[in-house]
């Protein structure tokens, strides 16, 4: 066929731009997709292509901005292998994009090298780059691409035979001859090398640049026909991007009218569950979501997570809904979230309205080892064409751009560390110095790396490749190639499966309580739970160490000072322990006025109206929106593209500071005081960032309290849980410590008693073999598992010969006192070892029929000392478990004061000796440092210290161990803590052993 057969209507003249990269050419393109827009409309240009090099990543966002700006717009992938030019795909339509998609996913899936020419495509156009072999038979939709540089080679070719497939390349990479010097800096950082070290053929050639159409022409002057032929073949291109249809799955059931009654259906069994059978208010909610859920299409959005939830309940798993999704009574229904929203008076319109200028989603939680079975029922159910997780990209940051020039240049480790540290100090050290930071401003916030977002998974109608390509990183599974943004833009609603482990515990101490105790918590029966008397005076006490959210120093001290009680509280407190709060000092204002509501004065009479529920603090989301709305005029669209500008999830710049300044000015004609209004501001700024939404709050209070009804009513099986899940705010010999608190008997590992994790039976906890350091994994599972399966190991020769234990490995276990129930003592154990042993490291590969008789030795009588026990775990376990830390002190004082009575001691000098436990930093308005810090006395109850720069720089923290320390009591609103003058960390014996 002949191009100009592919002539279109649509003339505009001059389209030669058919190969342009964007900066999502990682560490290749330095031109941000907006940048190249501005270029083109800057030379003229009416039409464009966009070819980044493997990859599909900025198609859309191009799509958009070239609407915008009056361009037509084309799109393609350039595809490389090892750094190098293969062949450019254009799309001819949509469906050509869908097969340049299928074609790169297909090899990026499969790890496959790309071939040297593509498959056919029906849809779409291949242009090769020209070199003497090109002249070969073409197919009906290849191409050659002549460049500027190339156009002398054709001087006395043949070229009548092909001169219909040739056109004019001109490939747009940078701006400027400064753009391309920081392209090479990308390129050598990409290949790992020096600059110095880049061959010619790794950098674009430094006419990748627009030009003006002109000065194309005349290049080309020589073969008007590769303009033609360039021209022709762009016409022929139409690219329609559509940006306001759904992209998700549509229907559920494969029918609207039956996705409407099947969620109806399901929402009114779930009324019944959660309200009883005549509830009015929430049965008159529930039709009111339905009818806007209907209307707006989300019906199938609910099913599907509904579909995820019933089938992970089914498998016993167990999850947390938070997020706004947590504003709907029918996701409540359906037991998508745990978090009642007629009792907390949430809005749904937060989470769904016509309006609303973002797609909501639900985030679902579920433990740090069940949401890889999660993906797997999503990615089998929906199909792998249809299925997908969302992108990320990460972007290059100040100190990782300094590093990776430093690399570049070949400066030593030192110098790079200190550039990096204190660029401020060293900057203008050299030329090369101020040329590294020159660079890194320019390379800040450039998209450095694709990867993968946190939960998000996307589940589509058509097969995904309409949309993107796909990638496969290490260990994960099929990801889009743009991120949250661009899938919003595009009409993607994602489903967030993510993972904690908070949720782990909960519930594996579910599974403890019922196999240590013979009871079944139902743990979801949160009405009953937030009403609990027990665990409100738990909650009051702030004795919350392994709750989910509410265990740090900060949140139990936040707990105490609002003597919180009960459910609704404790989601304010939830929102206002987060920074932006706390640094504006509204979270000190929320407690002062939690106490004297009757002492207020409100800043303006506005806000006493929208937030007189928290005091005339702004405490969620949800407050930004209404004091936006109502102080300053601005409409809820634009309040919430503030608000989410301001948590980062609102990319435009531009946007936020027309919505400030509209903020301002709406302000000024509704007549509020200048004073006023920046006060108002400064709140607004300093919180917007940092803050939950109410919903999330709610969310997170649930979890909290799932967690605390645990604690309170079976803190031993709760406290095994949490030390198996490690991933709490405290290390693990802090919830050791607790467990033993809670009337444990903590005992160290036993090969007969012992499982990989912890255990416990009755009160009696046995510490896993996972936390024995340098026992390898693969011998910590061995271990119980030959044990479950061929009987107890009766001597130390049986286990060797049973498991194939190497002697370092075994010598491991015996300095834990793991083969205690043999009687024997540790040395002789070791004496022992030797002996079977010898320096045999490697598993005998022969198993022997029959075990020979266990051999006796006898020994002079070995000594073990309960001290260099202690030593041993110490090394080992990293705690010791024999004695206390307090046993191993050279002093036998304790302290004078202990923490319990530290209320009682308000306004004095005080000594106390403690336990450190963590420490939080802090700088002060005047740049100095300051620290809060945790500890626990010689009877295991918790106190906090403050250190105020002075004290803090005289006497550091020195690490763990125990300190004396002098200092004031103090008090606020009822929570004492110690501030130091004096502290010290305590000398402890020596080792024994050395």
């Amino acid at each position: 066929m002949q191009l100009t057969l592919l002539r279109s209507e649509h003339k505009t003249g001059g389209e030669m731009y058919l190969n342009c990269h964007s900066s999502y050419s990682l560490r290749y393109g330095v031109l941000s997709v907006e940048r190249l827009i501005e270029l083109a409309k800057l030379h003229k240009v009416e039409c464009l292509s966009l070819t980044d090099i493997n990859n599909s990543t900025g198609a859309w966002e191009f799509g958009k901005l070239c609407r915008d700006a009056g361009i037509k717009p084309v799109i393609g992938i350039e595809f490389h292998h090892e750094g190098r030019l293969l062949y450019i795909g254009i799309a001819k339509n949509m469906e050509g994009f869908r097969e340049l998609n299928e074609f790169l996913t297909t090899y990026n899936l499969s790890k496959k090298t790309l071939p040297v020419r593509p498959v056919d495509f029906p849809n779409a156009y291949v242009i090769y780059p020209w070199n003497n072999q090109t002249f070969r038979e073409l197919s009906e939709n290849e191409f050659i691409g002549i460049r500027a540089t190339d156009v002398n080679k054709l001087f006395g070719k043949q070229l009548l035979p092909v001169k219909h497939k040739l056109l004019a390349l001109h490939p747009v990479t940078f701006e400027n001859k400064s753009g391309r010097f920081l392209h090479a800096h990308l390129r050598a950082i990409d290949f790992n090398t020096l600059l110095s070290k880049l061959d010619r053929d790794d950098v674009a050639a430094a006419d990748e640049c627009f030009v003006s159409l002109d000065e194309l022409r005349k290049t080309f002057d020589g073969y008007p026909f590769l303009l033609k032929n360039t021209e022709l073949l762009l016409n022929s291109c139409s690219i329609d991007f559509d940006f306001e249809e759904s992209k998700n799955r549509k229907t559920f059931t494969g029918n609207n009218y039956e996705d409407k009654e099947l969620l109806r259906k399901l929402a009114f069994e779930g009324l019944e569950y959660r309200y009883g059978k005549h509830n009015k208010v929430a049965g008159e909610r529930i039709l009111h979501e339905l009818s806007i859920i209907d209307n707006m299409g989300f019906a199938s959005y609910y099913l599907i997570t509904h579909d995820i939830i019933s089938y992970t309940i089914s498998r016993g798993f167990y999850h947390v809904g938070r997020g706004s999704g947590a504003n709907s009574i029918v996701a409540y229904c359906l037991k998508i979230t745990d978090v009642d929203p007629v009792d907390l008076d949430l809005y749904f319109e937060r989470f769904l309205n016509p309006k609303r200028s973002s797609p909501p989603d639900f985030d679902i939680d579920y433990s740090w080892d069940e949401r890889d079975a999660v993906h797997d029922y999503i990615f089998k159910k929906y199909g792998r064409d249809h299925t997908a997780l969302l992108g990320t990209m990460s972007t290059f940051k100040s100190n990782s751009i300094i590093r990776e020039l430093g690399k570049v240049y070949g400066l030593p480790k030192e110098e790079i560390d200190e550039l990096a540290d204190f660029p401020e100090k060293v900057g203008n050290r050299n030329d090369l110095t101020r040329k590294i930071l020159s660079l890194g401003s320019l390379m800040t916030n450039m998209p450095n790396q694709r990867s993968i977002h946190a939960g998000g998974v996307l589940i589509s109608e058509k097969p995904l490749t309409y949309y993107t390509a796909l990638d496969l990183p290490p260990k994960g599974l099929p990801t889009v190639q743009w991120d949250m943004y661009a899938a919003e833009d595009i009409g993607f609603e994602k489903f967030d499966i993510l993972s904690q482990r908070g949720i782990g515990h909960i519930k594996e101490s579910v599974d403890i309580v019922q196999q240590n105790c013979g009871v079944k918590v139902d743990i979801h029966n949160i009405s009953l739970i937030k009403e609990d008397k027990k665990v409100k005076e738990q909650l009051k006490s702030g004795d919350s160490i392994g709750c989910f959210y509410i265990e740090s120093p900060a949140m139990r001290g936040l707990l105490k000072k609002l003597t919180c009680d009960n459910y609704l509280t404790l989601v304010a407190a939830s929102s206002i322990i987060r920074p932006g709060v706390a640094k504006s000092g509204m979270m000190r204002q929320y407690i002062q006025r939690f106490h004297q509501p009757d002492q207020i004065e409100y800043l303006h009479p506005i806000m006493k109206e929208q937030l007189s529920e928290t005091f005339g603090v702004m405490v969620y989301q949800e407050d930004v929106l209404k004091i936006c709305h109502h102080y300053a005029g601005l409409d809820l669209a634009d309040a919430d593209v503030l608000r989410r500008a301001m948590s980062g999830k609102y990319r435009s710049r531009k946007e936020l500071e027309r919505i400030i300044q509209r903020f301002f000015e709406n302000s000024k004609e509704l007549g509020r005081p200048e004073d006023i209004t920046k006060e108002v501001w400064r709140q607004v700024e300093s919180f917007a960032g940092y803050s939950f939404s109410k919903a999330h709050s709610a969310s997170f209070a649930v979890e909290s309290f799932q967690s605390l009804y645990l604690k309170t009513y079976y803190p031993k099986e709760f406290m095994v849980a949490v030390i198996n899940n490690f991933g709490g705010f405290y290390r693990t010999w802090v919830y050791v410590h607790e467990a033993r608190r809670a009337g444990c008997t903590i005992l160290l590992p036993c090969v007969n008693r012992s499982e990989t994790h912890t255990t416990i039976s009755g009160s009696d906890v046995y510490l896993g073999f996972v936390h024995v350091g340098n026992l390898e994994e693969k011998m910590a599972k061995l271990i119980p598992q030959e044990r479950k399966k061929n009987g107890a190991y009766s001597s130390l020769e049986e286990l060797i010969e049973r498991t194939g234990i190497t002697l370092q490995q075994a010598i491991l276990l015996i300095r834990v006192d793991a083969f205690r129930f043999t009687g024997k003592s540790k040395k002789q154990l070791l004496w022992e070892v030797y002996g079977y042993l010898g320096y045999k490291h490697e598993k005998q590969d022969v198993q022997k029929l029959f075990l020979p008789e266990a051999k006796e030795f006898r020994l002079p009588e070995l000594i073990n000392t309960t001290l260099e026990n202690t030593f041993d775990e110490i090394e080992l376990l990293g705690f010791p478990v024999t004695q206390s830390h307090f046993d191993l002190l050279q002093t036998r004082q304790r302290g004078d004061v202990m923490a319990k009575d530290l209320i009682s001691h308000v306004g004095e000098i005080v000594r106390m000796i403690g336990n450190f436990v963590a420490q939080k930093s802090v700088k002060t308005v005047k740049g100095h440092m300051m620290y809060f810090g945790t500890f626990f006395d010689v009877k295991g109850d918790f106190f906090d210290t403050v250190h105020f720069p002075d004290s803090a720089k005289e006497y550091p923290f020195r690490g763990g161990g125990c300190y004396l320390m002098q200092g004031k009591v103090v008090e606020e609103f009822g929570f004492a803590s110690l501030e130091i003058i004096k502290f010290y960390k305590l000398p402890t014996v020596k080792d024994p052993r050395y």
